[in-house]
């Protein structure tokens, strides 16, 4: 079992409203509704920090990530899991997080409710073995192509596709 598999999760319903927390292995086994933190690396050069990650992961194992970030622990805020998922697996603490926008994804594996972060870091990054295998900076054209030839996860894809689709997030992120 995965080592974070006892967690306790925060779970929601469709409207994201709290309505129980059940250990993670029992979300992932049922498919239940959740919040997550996404948080998006940006540098001054406006690329993206993308990592991989590991055989190890309860979802997407192996697949390339946009965002640092992870589920939302009960009696945890989405700022508060934030900070504490960007310090766990890049080593960053102290940075202005920026929020961008809630968004609802699903999957025949994941259900989530995910609060977008960005911020601004330019490295180096001390990277949590245990769930990043190794990362880059990318442009954003860059990581779409990608998504064509290696596994991407489909929920940061989707972010990755709203802030293409809306110029003032993109503007909001430059700014710092």
């Amino acid at each position: 079992m995965y080592p974070t598999a006892m967690e306790t999760v925060q779970i929601v319903d469709e409207e994201n409203r709290e309505i129980a927390a059940v250990p993670r292995h029992i979300m992932r086994e049922q498919n239940l509704i959740h919040r997550a933190s996404y948080i998006l690396v940006f540098n001054r050069e406006g690329q993206l920090f993308v990592q991989k990650r590991t055989m190890d992961k309860d979802v997407y194992p192996g697949y390339f990530d946009i965002a640092a970030g992870g589920v939302v622990l009960a009696g945890e805020s989405y700022e508060e899991a934030a900070k504490r998922e960007l310090a766990e697996e890049l080593g960053v603490s102290g940075v202005k997080l920026n929020v961008l926008f809630d968004q609802y994804y699903e999957d025949r594996d994941n259900r989530v409710w995910g609060r977008i972060f960005s911020c601004r870091h330019e490295g180096p990054f001390v990277l949590q073995k245990e769930e990043v295998a190794w990362g880059r900076f990318m442009d954003l054209a860059e990581i779409l192509a990608l998504g064509n030839r290696e596994p991407v996860t489909p929920d940061g894809l989707e972010v990755l596709k709203r802030l293409q689709e809306t110029p003032a997030l993109l503007s909001k992120i430059k700014k710092g």
